[in-house]
């Protein structure tokens, strides 16, 4: 018998399915498990040994909602979501991907949205693309030195831009002509045979153009018609694909569409994975829809729909104005339609913008996500230090002027040097686990690889296991599965299980580093690949022993081997399974 490339000794292992778990050994043989056993396993003298006792062994956790399209291309070790347990990345989500459309439309469409720097991400495309085709851009994935496995959806303004131009495709008063309605099938048809998981679309305006020619303009996506996604729609149901996408936050009635067009009652479900199921402090009541919602779609509508969910409080941080919740109201779109400091600090100081951002601040029945309560809104840095730690509230009182006042001339005082956070939403613990335990969301919205300096979730996993132990409103079992298996299923990758004959990609968990403090605490890390931009990181390496891709071990003890991301390739491109492929092998233990 030849030796074990690696063992993991003594652990207890979770095989992704939520089957109870056990102490056992682990043995890995070219990148895959090739022995589970109660009894101690052999270890040659090349045999590499994590010793896991008291440690929990399972499958890499599958991140469902990320935006690394750019930044796999120039940092494709995507270090920030491996160190924290995950082994697969899920790219191409709310319309967005690179897969067609030219680097400068690129840029303009993923860098306001997702608050990017628009040189970097412009750079990245430029610098990386030699694809024309969904199938080249699998390849030059593959020959990345990638470190997780990586998964893509096509996005759909990138899709629309591609066939109708960034112009005519963001212009209401054009609409697809039926060749044009076609080409866009073709083009989904041939990314679906590349091995695409499905399409992403956007019905939120909120989501604004970058650059210069049409600025301020909603994504592509959000221009089209009911009859546009239903023709793709039809196509995704056809070939078992899956459907992402983010309804209209202001009025949020095209949820119902969303539903109605999962369900499968005399046709083909349509797997629909939609956001976002939280307990919005704007909307104390909204929480209660989810689970009824969800149910609706799948037990009489035999649908096959779920919320995406954020397993965690949504903190945002913001520097001065720079945080897309103001694209919510008129008066905050107009601000961060000012790409020039001086003209955007004018239009702060004005007295008719004021009012005209008050107005809209405190309208009573506007639609919003962000509670807009400044109360609830803490300055963490600021060049006047003895700001820091008061709400913005503190500050107007003891200044003595309205509360947007005194936001406002924060930011005209201190710019982007005066930062501030906030929790949206999920807030409360207990309403937190009742959404978590919901059979109708998925984990995941975790926007990995954007907001750089807004928010970092890359840990939520690890954050979801500190209160699943602390709390106990699911097993631990259930929480792995949650994180892995249920993913890597639903979405029809070749992950998420820890078996004999699975791919060995998982990670080595020390329960008693889940903290849930530290895993909320606040970093920064530079970013080298986008200028040295410093991105915003929640950072525990106390949590994790171990991240194995591909049964090599690429993170332990805090640290990276030093080819990682670099020169050696351990994840790989997952193309989709459709529901007529072989499944995956049952669970299993063999020496």
């Amino acid at each position: 018998m030849t030796d074990f490339d690696l063992v993991i000794r003594g652990g207890r292992w979770f095989d992704g399915t939520g089957a109870p778990s056990a102490i056992r050994d682990l043995g890995i043989r070219d990148g895959v498990v090739a022995a589970i056993s109660p009894d101690p396993l052999p270890a040659g003298p090349e045999t590499e040994v994590i010793e896991a006792a008291g440690r929990w062994v399972m499958p890499g956790m599958v991140d469902l909602h990320t935006h690394y399209d750019a930044e796999v291309l120039v940092a494709p070790g995507l270090t920030e979501s491996v160190r924290h347990g995950v082994t697969t990345v899920v790219v191409g989500n709310c319309s967005l991907s690179t897969v067609y459309v030219e680097p400068v439309d690129a840029a303009d469409l993923f860098s306001r949205v997702e608050a990017l720097p628009r040189q970097h991400v412009l750079t990245a495309l430029e610098q990386g693309r030699t694809w024309t085709r969904p199938s080249e851009w699998v390849a030059v994935v593959e020959r990345l030195p990638l470190g997780p496995n990586v998964a893509s959806f096509l996005g759909h303004s990138d899709l629309r831009t591609t066939v109708m131009g960034l112009g005519r495709a963001t212009d209401r008063s054009h609409r697809p002509a039926d060749d044009e309605l076609r080409r866009m099938s073709e083009l989904l048809t041939e990314a679906l045979d590349a091995g695409f998981i499905g399409l992403s679309t956007m019905t939120n305006p909120w989501d604004k153009l970058d650059g210069d020619r049409y600025r301020s303009r909603s994504l592509p996506s959000t221009y089209a018609r009911w009859s546009e996604y239903r023709a793709l729609h039809r196509l995704l149901r056809k070939r078992h694909a899956i459907l992402q996408s983010i309804p209209n936050l202001n009025t949020k009635y095209d949820v119902l569409f969303f539903l109605a067009s999962s369900t499968g009652i005399g046709r083909k479900p349509l797997k629909t994975s939609l956001l976002s199921a939280a307990d919005a402090k704007s909307d104390r009541w909204l929480w209660r829809i989810f689970g009824p919602l969800s149910w609706l779609a799948n037990v009489p509508g035999r649908g096959n729909f779920r919320f995406q969910h954020l397993p965690v409080p949504f903190e945002v941080h913001a520097d001065g104005v720079d945080l897309v919740v103001f694209e919510e109201f008129g008066a905050g779109a107009a601000a961060l339609h000012l790409q020039d400091e001086l003209e955007r600090d004018r239009l702060l100081r004005d007295e008719g913008y004021r009012r005209w951002f008050r107005q809209d601040f405190e309208k009573r029945f506007s639609s919003r996500v962000w509670h807009r309560d400044f109360a609830d809104a803490y300055i963490v840095e600021c060049p006047d230090s003895s700001l820091v730690g008061l709400s913005v509230a503190d500050v107007a009182e003891k200044r003595g002027v309205h509360v947007v006042d005194a936001f406002l001339d924060l930011v005209v005082e201190h710019g982007r040097a005066f930062r501030w956070k906030t929790t949206i939403v999920n807030d409360r613990p207990e309403i937190l686990n009742k959404l978590s335990a919901l059979p109708g969301v998925q984990y995941g919205f975790s926007d990995a690889g954007a907001h750089l300096r807004n928010m970092a979730f890359y840990n939520y996993g690890l954050r979801l296991l500190a209160r699943v132990q602390d709390g106990g409103f699911m097993s631990v079992e259930r929480a792995v599965h949650r994180l892995t298996g249920e993913l890597a299923d639903w979405l029809g990758l070749d992950a998420g299980h820890l078996r004999v004959g699975d791919r060995a990609d998982l990670v080595v968990v020390d329960p008693t580093g889940l903290d849930a403090a530290q895993l909320a605490s606040y970093h920064e890390e530079p970013l080298a690949e986008f200028g040295g931009l410093r991105r915003m990181v929640n950072r525990n390496d106390g949590a994790v022993d171990a991240t194995v891709i591909g049964g090599e071990v690429v993170f332990a003890a805090g640290r990276f081997r030093p080819d990682y991301g670099v020169s050696r390739r351990t994840g790989r491109f997952l193309r989709y399974r459709e529901e007529n492929r072989s499944p995956l092998p049952q669970t299993t233990e063999a020496v």
